[in-house]
């Protein structure tokens, strides 16, 4: 099944990407189906725009915010279908500003929650993004150079700052708040550092 998200942050990645929810008959409906004939494979999607009730598919009477994380939002934004008609709902101009706001409001409650980085490293991030940037419209293959040592780096550092809060017996649940992550990376981290 494709996992379509319409809305990523750096800072979060793919542990709070966000996406268009749709509700029909009050709840969200299973995926899509697209049907190519026979084959052991079937693709099949979530994505809010796929459920426009043409070729036998759900219609969607309602859209709101959704987290890979898991969290929904409690706002629903009705879809007009007098006014939309019978199109595609991907030809049409549907406002998703509502579901996109609610995101947003979902990502500084968890940001709020998330442990606060210290300044001069929170420049010097910004500082090597901007200068990561720089060099690859200048030199592409020293940024991808630059950015294989950063991942090098980065590995080995988090796995020295997972280790130490595994001695000391940080649980899962406030790793998973600290890091802006789901528990279950968060016990992964911790017990990749403990078999170290």
């Amino acid at each position: 099944m494709l996992v379509e998200w319409d809305w990523w942050t750096v800072e979060f990645g793919d542990a709070h990407a966000g996406a268009v929810g749709v509700l029909v008959d009050g709840g969200e409906p299973g995926p899509v189906y697209y049907d190519v004939g026979s084959g052991p494979d079937i693709p099949s999607t979530r994505h809010w725009s796929a459920y426009d009730g043409r070729h036998r598919r759900l219609r969607a009477e309602a859209l709101r915010a959704a987290c890979a994380c898991g969290w929904r939002g409690a706002a629903e934004y009705p879809l007009d279908w007098a006014t939309l008609g019978d199109r595609p709902l991907y030809e049409v101009d549907v406002d998703l500003t509502g579901p996109l706001a609610d995101w947003n409001a979902h990502l500084s409650l968890v940001r709020d929650k998330a442990a606060p980085l210290p300044e001069p490293l929170a420049a010097l991030l910004v500082e090597i993004i901007e200068r990561l940037t720089a060099t690859t419209e200048d030199a592409p293959l020293a940024a991808l150079r630059a950015i294989g040592v950063l991942e090098r780096i980065a590995a080995r550092v988090g796995r020295e700052a997972a280790s130490v809060l595994a001695e000391d017996g940080v649980s899962a649940e406030t790793v998973a708040t600290g890091l802006g992550i789901t528990r279950s990376k968060a016990l992964m981290l911790l017990l990749t550092a403990r078999d170290r």
